[in-house]
């Protein structure tokens, strides 16, 4: 098994003057679900789109399975990858797609293809473009995994299905993980979404890598604390304070810290995963605040 998934090293994307993706540099390992979180135009799908081959990197590198993305036909088939917009053709029925997918894709699994779409109800003689948008997108996923990629990268799958859709595509996505534990990328800015299905976490933001890791990592080295007022300087050593607020008499924090947090001053809580990415997406939005009051 390939040691990292994928690498990028200063990884950087630019359309002229403006800068889709920053510095990037991870390492992700083989065998997890990655979610890949942050807001509309934060640089997910860029990031995903270099990894896919459908970009060139304007400076940096970035290698996928071992490989450079897109590097001719064998690269192609270690990798799955369903677009935003979960890519169909309207007036092909959904046993035509799994045909052009067992004629371009060299490892495809016809049975694994065939159950899917049995379990989901689809029938073959109905065209794609009269499916629901829940059903295009498993039909998308569908064609994906039956390649037998060692990496399924997908962008914002569900981003405009109705939530029972939504739920019943990461279901199927939870299954295929399960049984065929193939390395996921799963870009959202749906937290919920990827707390079900996710043990790695990225977050982008404003086009840089915020915080990559473990989940379970993550969250044990993140806290919230809350105490009597004080400067962030004033917390104990080794907290790094990623966001906090103040009332008149209270202040609170969430910190980093790589040993326990140990005052009896403060009271120390855990984090949801959701507690965590908001805290580093309202430290971005808290950087800019100064650039936005001179703008005014």
């Amino acid at each position: 098994m390939t040691e990292v998934v994928l690498q990028a090293d200063g990884l950087t994307k630019r359309y002229g003057r403006r800068v889709a993706l920053a510095d990037c540099t991870l390492d992700i390992p083989p065998g997890r679900v990655v979610g890949l979180v942050g807001p509309n135009g934060a640089g997910k799908t860029t990031l995903l789109q270099l990894a896919v081959g459908m970009l060139t990197p304007t400076a940096g590198r970035i290698t996928v399975l071992g490989g450079r993305p897109g590097d001719g036909p064998a690269q192609l088939a270690k990798v799955g990858f369903v677009a935003q917009d979960a890519p169909t053709y309207a007036n092909l029925s959904v046993k035509d797609h799994l045909r052009f997918g067992a004629r371009t894709n060299p490892s495809w699994d016809q049975a694994l293809a065939d159950a899917r779409i049995a379990e989901l109800g689809l029938d073959p003689s109905q065209k794609a473009g009269r499916l629901s948008g829940g059903q295009r997108a498993q039909l998308a996923l569908t064609m994906a995994v039956a390649k037998r990629p060692e990496l399924l990268i997908l962008d914002e799958p569900v981003a405009s299905l109705d939530p029972i859709a939504r739920r019943e595509f990461m279901r199927g996505l939870m299954a295929h993980t399960a049984e065929h534990r193939s390395s996921v990328i799963l870009s959202s800015h749906l937290v919920s979404d990827l707390e079900r299905v996710c043990d790695y976490v990225i977050v982008l933001t404003d086009s840089r890598v915020r915080v990559a890791g473990d989940i379970d990592e993550l969250m044990g080295s993140h806290y919230r604390l809350t105490g009597a007022r004080r400067d962030a300087a004033d917390l104990p050593a080794g907290a790094e304070a990623i966001e906090h607020s103040h009332t008149e008499r209270q202040s609170t924090f969430i910190v980093r810290s790589l040993v326990p947090v140990e005052d009896p001053s403060l009271t120390v809580e855990q984090l949801t995963l959701e507690d965590l990415v908001l805290a580093y997406l309202s430290r971005s939005v808290a950087a800019h605040r100064p650039e936005l009051e001179t703008a005014r």
